[in-house]
Formats: C-alpha cells, sequence, structure tokens
C-alpha cells in the first residue's frame, strides 16, 4: 500500500488524547478492534467476520484527496494509552452538513473516550459545519447518550442496514447546530 498523499485533517486535542488522521501503523489495531463483533454490530458498514484487504482500503479511502469523509484515530499513546483506542468520522453532505460516526474499542468502553472524541470534533468543527448529524441502532444507548451529552437534539426513529448484522435495524436520530 502507498500513501502519497497527506490527508490534510488537523490533529484535534481531546483532553488526554489527540485525534488525529490515520497513519499506515494504524492497520493492526484497527483491524483487531473492527474484527470484533461487538464493534462491528453497532457501525452500518463494518462487515463481519472481516475479509482481508478491508482495514487497508479504509485508510486508502481516509487519504484519497477526492474522499468525502474525514477519519481520525482516536490516540492515547503520548499519556500512556493505545495508539488507536477508536475511530470517528465527519462525512460530508449538502448544505453545509456532516455525518459523525465513530467506534471505540471495548477496552475503552464507559472511559468517557467517545464523549471526549465527539466534544473535541464538535469544538473544532473542522468541517465549517452548520448542522451535524448522526444515527445509532436503539440497541446501542451508550453512543445515544454520548450524542445527547455533547448537545445533540433528538430528530426521530428510522431505520438503517448493519452489514455485521445483515439486517435492517431500529435507529435514532440525532443533529447538532453551530452557534
Amino acid at each position: 500500500m502507498k500513501l502519497d498523499v497527506s490527508p490534510m485533517q488537523p490533529v484535534l486535542d481531546a483532553g488526554g488524547f489527540e485525534l488525529r488522521p490515520l497513519c499506515l501503523s494504524d492497520l493492526g489495531l484497527i483491524e483487531l478492534h473492527t474484527s470484533d463483533f461487538r464493534v462491528a454490530k453497532y457501525t452500518g458498514t463494518i462487515p463481519h467476520p472481516l475479509p482481508p484487504g478491508t482495514t487497508e482500503a479504509f485508510i486508502e479511502r481516509a487519504h484519497d484527496p477526492e474522499r468525502d469523509e474525514d477519519i481520525w484515530a482516536m490516540d492515547g499513546s503520548k499519556t500512556g494509552g493505545a495508539e488507536v483506542m477508536g475511530v470517528i468520522s465527519l462525512l460530508r453532505m449538502d448544505r453545509n452538513q456532516s455525518e459523525i460516526g465513530f467506534w471505540v474499542a471495548p477496552g475503552y468502553w464507559n472511559t468517557g473516550v467517545a464523549s471526549a472524541a465527539v466534544e473535541a470534533m464538535i469544538r473544532a468543527n473542522p468541517q465549517r459545519c452548520q448542522s451535524i448529524f448522526a444515527s445509532v441502532y436503539q440497541d446501542n444507548p451508550a453512543s445515544a447518550r454520548v450524542l445527547t451529552k455533547c448537545g445533540f437534539q433528538y430528530l426521530g426513529d428510522a431505520e438503517a442496514f448493519s452489514v455485521a448484522r445483515n439486517a435492517n435495524l431500529a435507529t435514532w436520530t440525532y443533529s447538532w447546530k453551530a452557534g
């Protein structure tokens, strides 16, 4: 894999760890965590079992200059934590809006990592969005609590496909408005 292109994303301070662009050395930890069904089942896009090459393609996509999604690693290495505690992303939408997504490695569940990452992302607002949306499966109330704690407002119920579970599942949709 060749990554000549810098993703041109800021490094963000999340208080105790940083959010930084993905790098090739993240491959092993991302693959370890995303191959865990407990992580994959709460995302819409991570398959389970994780096919060979999926993580490499994910990191390459994060470095594509034509990408529509900026992706950061939750990196705790400067304070003695893991280089990849999770991942957070912003997907560009139309009308100055984005969709936030995140997952956290099970070893960091219920430690405040997700809340700190989401708070850092909305504080920095690196895509200069007027609105940020999020969707969580209704069997994942922990992620819903992260969003409401960070100032997201409940919009309503919907349904989304889960690749890992090969099923449509009920979701809660949230939004955050700038300023």
